[in-house]
């Protein structure tokens, strides 16, 4: 029986959020890939190092990371994910309370293991 590629990906991307949400840096460790390419929805680009200090170091804090809009996109060797998601929290003591659309890469690699190797955000204005 194959496996469903299509439900791995739901559910890693919410082993993801719940890991934003309790700062497991273990799992967020595990789930992205070393060579992350990942650019932010101020254009800057982040790599997988910097990614996990700004959580590690309580600059951004999240209190809800609430989810929309997903769509999946299933392709030889890698899916493409879009998600609609709702912040709430603060980033460098400012509150937020703002909406984010993530694209996410997720390789399926021949060890079994899937990461993210790629990313964008992109604010979204209500």
């Amino acid at each position: 029986m194959p496996v469903d590629q299509h439900a791995q990906i739901v559910d890693l991307e919410e082993r993801l959020r719940q890991a934003m949400l309790s700062v497991d840096i273990p799992v967020l460790d595990e789930l992205i890939a070393p060579d992350l390419l990942f650019t932010n929805h101020f254009g800057l680009i982040v790599s997988k190092e910097e990614d996990l200090a700004v959580q590690q170091s309580g600059t951004l804090h999240l209190d809800g990371l609430v989810p929309s809009q997903q769509q999946i996109r299933l392709y030889p060797g890698f899916a493409v994910v879009s998600v609609l998601m709702h912040l709430i929290g603060s980033y460098m003591n400012q509150p937020i309370d703002m909406s984010i659309r993530y694209t996410r890469v997720w390789k399926f690699f021949p060890n079994g293991s899937i990461r993210i190797v790629a990313g964008h955000s992109s604010a979204v204005q209500p």
